[in-house]
């Protein structure tokens, strides 16, 4: 008999895996609505999708392997980070999805708030979260919007040897900015960064990286901590803001 794994598991969703099934199961059908639109827009390999029926999706398992994980040296070789990069420009360069995404003021407002509940928690000393606050300021600036995934960290990126096989996860695609995602995919990842940009093609501002390396981490860590998960694991969300000081 096939064994059931908990991929991952909150009070929002849940991912379950048997044999070369995965099982998503979400509360919020709209998030499922939008990785099923996403899926079928995407000019690069995604899951294939057997079946719906909610609040479940189920899922083909991609083959091979995730490009890395967070917080663990990646073991993938510089060109499958290559490919990475050439498949997150692939799908920059796709027509926009129809429904946009954040706008400046919303990720703003968002970025002030949990600014203000770090420092008024105690959870992360004032002077770190000033410091990255100022850091992330450079990605609050105008942008013509791409064909975003929205959530591409490093786990979410397949390879078989130097080839992309698929992206996983495209409940948060929208409209939005082409360097949010080359930031998330090499967060915590900074040693990749330049085979990341050499396979997306074109030059990109690093300081906009590197300022959504902040923000990234800063925004992360109130979800991270309510849902069990721990940001201040060696090479995580905490490391990579201290790392800006």
């Amino acid at each position: 008999m096939e064994e059931v794994e908990v991929v991952v598991a909150h009070h929002g969703c849940a991912t379950l895996r048997v044999g070369d099934v995965f099982l998503k199961i979400d509360a919020d059908q709209t998030r499922t609505d939008v990785e099923v639109e996403a899926m079928a827009l995407a000019p690069i390999p995604t899951p294939q999708i057997l079946w719906r029926k909610p609040p479940v999706l189920a899922l083909a398992a991609l083959p091979g392997k995730a490009l890395g994980r967070l917080g663990e040296p990646s073991a993938a070789s510089s060109k499958a980070w290559a490919a990475a990069g050439a498949a997150v420009r692939m799908l920059h360069d796709a027509p926009l999805p129809p429904w946009p995404g954040r706008s400046l003021d919303e990720l703003t407002s968002r970025l002030d708030g949990e600014c203000e509940w770090l420092v008024t928690n105690g959870v992360l000393p004032a002077d770190l979260v000033t410091r990255n606050r100022e850091v992330a300021e450079a990605a609050l600036r105008p942008y013509k919007p791409v064909f975003m995934h929205g959530d591409l960290q490093v786990a979410h990126v397949f390879v078989d040897g130097d080839e992309i096989t698929g992206v996983i996860d495209w409940s948060e695609a929208a409209q939005g900015d082409a360097l949010h995602d080359l930031a998330i995919l090499t967060l915590g990842h900074e040693e990749h960064l330049g085979d990341v940009v050499a396979g997306y093609g074109t030059d990109v501002d690093l300081d906009v990286i590197r300022a959504w390396w902040s923000l990234r981490s800063l925004v992360a860590v109130r979800w991270l901590v309510e849902h069990g998960f721990d940001p201040s694991s060696p090479g995580c969300e905490v490391d990579v803001l201290r790392s800006r000081m």
